[in-house]
């Protein structure tokens, strides 16, 4: 009740900030109200007689009641008849139903007494009232803590909005209530019930709930609405049509773009420029660009008017391709036909720019924007960061870091957390311990990201106890961790040699609804084949395979390595045939370890015989060896250098240290990294 009283608190502000508008209700077919005995409670005691009604009523009238309710002082024991007893109430309500000003003051100086009965027949009664007198937006307020807040069970509800001669007004407020807090299951159970009940709902309450709908993901669900909207006759709009068409580009469903605009024609619905907008956004997402192309074109010949937001999603697909040219004639064309580049548009060329590692050619792109008088946001920003971090250079990072905050924008959690991820990359975890104590005190939250990235650079500096804390911390602030986050864990577990724990967490990844995929089961390969369990490492290849995924390159090289560090040379070179048989193409890595495990062993032969096999697959090696061997003629000539075995027999590399367990870790923080750039980048899409 406590919570209900906090949350109503909160609507009540807000229905004091509508009270002095007056709104049309022409969406909402309502007729006069209903006589006061279809809304009574079952259980009445001791109702308040005429002459007390004439009184109360009086003095509420004297009081008028101004716009600032709360300030409203009635005695509480003179009035308890209307705290206490809902049917004293509603007479009351009904004395004063041409004055809705003194009706919501009245209700709201009551809502906030103490033993203040909330029946739904006092909620009903009140906004009655005041959707007849105009004022729709108080009584959606009111049918928002009442719906909602109240947690009146829904059954009950309904029952009660279709007893009033008002159901269709009530239960259309209903279905807004439930439609602005995107609860989708009521807002289907409502639907259906009042397109079963010939109740219909309007046309506006039909696209609100399609957007609940397309913003879960739910094709089917949006698909059965749009049928019952045809079949009971309720005329859709061009909204409607936006909205599903919205839900199905996101979904990749729509199959035929000029079947959907030729169905919008004949329903009388002329696709605007947000409609061939969405279709332009799904062709590009589904790479196909050339359709996309030809909707442009369409909207050039039917005279539509284009806008950034129609070649953004075509620049950003031929930029997803690499195809940077296709992207700069796209780029010309809007800017020949009088669309300008908007701060978006620079935005997704700046992050194709500094995923491929053209970070000169973005800095030209952003001096051009300057020079066009756009002003930078914090996504253009948050790019350029990500690309001098990206090339070691933290310094101008933090410049740009500063720059964004002089011009008073104010950073995000992926600001922070980009240079966090530079900080820890280079070791500096005090610095970067102090950069996430700032970004508190700058009410910034961290999120999942931001404890993994502290979480993977402890760990990178051998401080597995900080990088437990701050696993740790991600629960104690109530957040839900990722898939990112969860192989993170995984990483610490490794580290601790636990393969009990591991095990653990892919089944608590699992009950999480996340998969554990290829890079979660690689790090728990490389832990099992550090500790040289390959029996548990062979059990997990095989439920990968349980589990639908393949195996990538990383998985093999991980398990040969284990297998040679085992001294099982004749099944790692096995493995490293079954590899290529799977059409997986060896890495320098995979290379490495093999030519090496074979030096050590003196069969140089073989040895010679992979490294000519890696040339010819245009492998580079990237690193350097002492030549010892007398008979290492044959490698010199083919410009490997054979390895230096000091004292003990361990061969000593100058330029390379075969850490594999490095090679999760690394790819985690790379695609930990990207992926909260990406979200940031393409937000305008």
């Amino acid at each position: 009740m406590i919570n209900a009283r906090a949350s109503s608190k909160s609507i009540l502000a807000a229905i004091t900030k509508f009270t002095i508008l007056n709104y049309p209700i022409s969406s909402f077919k309502i007729r006069f109200l209903s006589p006061v005995s279809s809304l009574l409670c079952k259980t009445q005691s001791n109702p308040i007689s005429d002459t007390q009604l004439e009184s109360l009523v009086s003095e509420l009238i004297w009081v008028g009641f101004g716009s600032d309710f709360e300030g409203t002082q009635l005695d509480p024991y003179r009035f308890k008849p209307l705290i206490v007893e809902p049917e004293s109430f509603i007479r009351v309500v009904d004395s004063l139903k041409a004055n809705p000003r003194a009706v919501l003051g009245v209700f709201m100086w009551a809502e906030g007494q103490e033993g203040f009965v909330r029946s739904g027949a006092v909620y009903c009664r009140v906004i009655e009232v005041l959707v007849v007198n105009g004022w729709v937006r108080s009584a959606c307020c009111v049918m928002e803590m009442m719906a909602v807040d109240m947690g009146m069970d829904s059954d009950a509800l309904v029952e009660l909005c279709e007893e009033s001669d008002s159901a269709v007004g009530l239960l259309n407020l209903l279905l807004w209530a439930y439609a602005k807090r995107s609860m989708a299951e009521l807002c289907l159970f409502l639907f259906r019930r009042m397109i079963k009940a010939r109740m219909l709902p309007d046309v506006k309450n039909c696209n609100r709930v399609l957007r609940v709908l397309r913003d879960k993901g739910l094709v089917d669900e949006a698909m059965e609405v749009d049928r019952m909207m045809g079949g009971a006759g309720i005329r859709p709009t061009v909204i409607t049509y936006n909205t599903l068409l919205d839900l199905y580009c996101k979904q990749g469903i729509v199959r035929s773009e000029g079947q959907f605009l030729e169905k919008m024609d004949q329903k009388g619905c002329s696709p605007t420029d947000v409609t061939y907008n969405t279709l332009i956004n799904g062709c590009s997402r589904e790479g196909d660009l050339v359709q996309a192309e030809d909707l442009i074109e369409k909207m050039v010949s039917r005279g539509i008017k284009q806008s950034a937001f129609s070649y953004n999603p075509l620049i950003r697909g031929y930029l997803k391709k690499g195809m940077f040219d296709e992207a700069s004639n796209v780029w010309k064309k809007m800017e020949s036909r009088g669309v300008s580049p908007m701060v978006s548009t620079y935005n997704i060329f700046l992050y194709a720019l500094i995923q491929h590692g053209r970070l000169e050619d973005a800095t030209l792109r952003f001096m051009e924007m300057m020079e066009r008088n756009l002003s930078p946001d914090v996504v253009t920003f948050n790019t350029l960061m990500c690309g001098y971090c990206r090339s070691g250079n933290s310094g101008e990072a933090f410049d740009l870091f500063n720059k964004l905050k002089d011009r008073r924008l104010v950073p995000t959690a992926v600001t922070y957390n980009i240079l966090l991820h530079s900080l820890c990359e280079s070791g500096k975890l005090v610095l970067a311990k102090q950069l996430k104590e700032e970004m508190i005190a700058q009410k910034i939250q961290p999120d999942v990201f931001t404890y993994t990235i502290l979480a993977n650079g402890a760990l990178k500096d051998g401080d597995i106890s900080m990088a437990k804390e701050y696993h740790d911390e991600i629960l104690l602030q109530g957040l839900q961790p990722d898939r990112f986050a969860y192989s993170s864990r995984l990483l610490l577990e490794m580290h601790q040699g636990t393969e009990s724990s591991m095990c653990s967490l892919r089944e608590e990844m699992t009950r999480s609804g996340i998969r554990p995929d290829v890079l979660a089961y690689n790090i728990c390969m490389d832990g099992l084949c550090k500790i040289q369990d390959l029996e548990g490492a062979d059990r997990l290849k095989e439920e990968m395979f349980r589990n639908g995924l393949s195996p990538d390159h990383i998985t093999y090289t991980i398990y040969i390595h284990g297998l040679l560090k085992a001294g099982h040379l004749d099944r790692a070179i096995e493995v490293f045939s079954v590899m290529v048989q799977r059409q997986l193409s060896p890495s320098v890595v995979t290379y490495t370890v093999l030519i090496h495990a074979l030096a050590v062993r003196r069969q140089l032969r073989l040895a010679l015989r992979y490294f000519t096999d890696m040339q010819e697959q245009e492998i580079m090696s990237r690193f350097l060896l002492q030549p010892v061997y007398k008979d290492g003629a044959a490698f010199e000539s083919k410009g490997l250098i054979i390895p230096d075995f000091g004292s003990g027999g361990r061969c000593r590399f100058r330029n390379f240290d075969c850490k594999f367990l490095e090679v999760p870790k690394l790819e985690l923080q790379r695609r930990s990294c990207h992926s909260t750039l990406e979200a940031d980048a393409l937000a305008p899409l």
